[in-house]
């Protein structure tokens, strides 16, 4: 599922790409991927509506229309929004097409999705409190403090990787980037939360910012579906040193990896040498 990094890429090359244009027609081959409205009503509320900006929230994208409506598409596992001329988009494009867009001068803003496990919804500004106000911190804010993540991890029993992968304590982290972060910082995935000490919590805010900033600047992982708004892939899977490498050497002290799908049943990569 696309995290924090690559919704963030999908969001700046929307808002690049289709900022001040005008939906002029409104296609739906697949509207079971909707939520907050029905097919009927999205198409008579977004129709002749003007896109005024993109812009990431969790791990939704969030596009903005002049009337005060917003889209909000989580892409989840299979999910890509693409932004181009239409004369662009491939078969392949076309094929797994579920919301069309057709914008003024030519573009098109699609959202593709193979296996439609992502959601695109509609919703007015009230809604749209509503919906994000339930969620976590934003770790890219500067609310984001060691003092505030601290806090988070000792009201908590459960495994510290889990907890930083709560949508609800903290967004964007998935399993990529809490793999990376808990690395970096040197702190054991499977160490109950409230054990962790307000230094290395300090440690760890810094590694999940850290780690977060550089795959932005590397427009995210590509490890199976995740393309940006361009249908490029993301490049920093070539940087991992956790995530997908189970059995190779750890990159700071040498030692094999260890594989678990113990913690929360996703795979859980460590260094039980430098992992403490």
């Amino acid at each position: 599922m696309p995290e924090l990094p690559e919704v963030e890429t999908i969001a700046r090359g929307v808002n690049e790409a289709v900022a001040g244009r005008t939906i002029e027609a409104v296609g739906l081959p697949r509207p079971d991927v909707l939520r907050e409205v029905t097919a009927r009503t999205f198409a008579k509320r977004v129709r002749g509506t003007r896109i005024t900006g993109a812009k990431r929230r969790a791990k939704h994208v969030v596009i903005s229309l002049d009337t005060g409506d917003s889209l909000v598409v989580q892409p989840r596992f299979t999910g890509a929004l693409l932004a181009t001329r239409g004369s662009e988009l491939t078969d392949y494009d076309r094929t797994y097409i579920a919301v069309l867009l057709g914008l003024d001068s030519g573009f098109v803003l699609a959202y593709r999705d193979v296996r439609r496990l992502g959601t695109v919804a509609l919703m007015d500004p009230e809604r749209l409190g509503d919906y994000f106000g339930e969620l976590g911190e934003e770790p890219l804010e500067e609310g984001f403090t060691a003092e505030r993540l601290s806090a988070i991890l000792r009201a908590s029993r459960q495994p510290v990787k889990k907890v930083i992968m709560d949508q609800y304590k903290v967004v964007g982290v998935g399993n990529i980037y809490a793999n990376e972060a808990l690395w970096r910082a040197g702190i054991d995935p499977s160490r109950m939360a409230k054990d962790v000490t307000p230094a290395e919590a300090a440690d760890l805010r810094n590694a999940i910012v850290s780690v977060l900033r550089e795959a932005i600047v590397a427009g995210g992982s590509s490890i199976r579906d995740y393309r940006n708004a361009n249908g490029e892939a993301g490049e920093f899977v070539q940087f991992l040193s956790a995530y997908g490498r189970a059995g190779e050497p750890c990159h700071r002290c040498g030692a094999r990896l260890i594989g678990t799908h113990a913690i929360d049943g996703r795979q859980t990569v460590l260094c039980a040498h430098c992992q403490h």
